[in-house]
């Protein structure tokens, strides 16, 4: 696949992803405090992107399949998904509303919670390529 059918990937990701995100923050409604859809979208996202990136791991080199599944998944759907600017914009109206222990949590529950669900993410993803075995011993990729 050429890098202009690959980029066309990427957008086609990322603008489903934006679109699911939109749609969990209509579902949540408006912040009341916590920024619920946000946090909810970085860590979904953070597990998903383990379990993916460790079943194309296991799933041998990258040809062109996994490359266009990496890029149109993790590049661009859950680049999409997942926001680091809206986490820095909500936590700085968070502390300028005066809610220093509310930011402080917010940023620490997404970095702590996050890092530990990429990690599930990564267990998950290696228990289901050991489960179903590498490709050439009949397993199911």
């Amino acid at each position: 696949m050429n890098r202009l059918r690959l980029g066309g990937v990427v957008a086609v990701g990322g603008s489903l992803g934006t679109l699911a995100r939109y749609g969990l923050t209509e579902a949540l409604g408006p912040p009341d405090g916590v920024p619920w859809a946000t946090l909810t979208a970085n860590l979904a996202g953070a597990f998903a992107l383990g379990v993916l990136l460790e079943a194309l791991l296991r799933a041998g080199e990258e040809n062109a399949t996994r490359r266009a599944i990496r890029l149109g998944i993790g590049t661009g759907f859950l680049g999409g998904f997942t926001t680091f600017s809206s986490l820095a914009l909500e936590t700085e109206r968070l502390i300028n509303g005066g809610q220093l222990g509310l930011a402080a949590g917010y940023v620490l529950a997404s970095l702590s919670l996050g890092l530990l669900l990429a990690l599930a993410g990564i267990a998950a993803g290696g228990a289901r390529s050991r489960r179903t075995g590498p490709p050439e011993h009949g397993g199911v990729r």
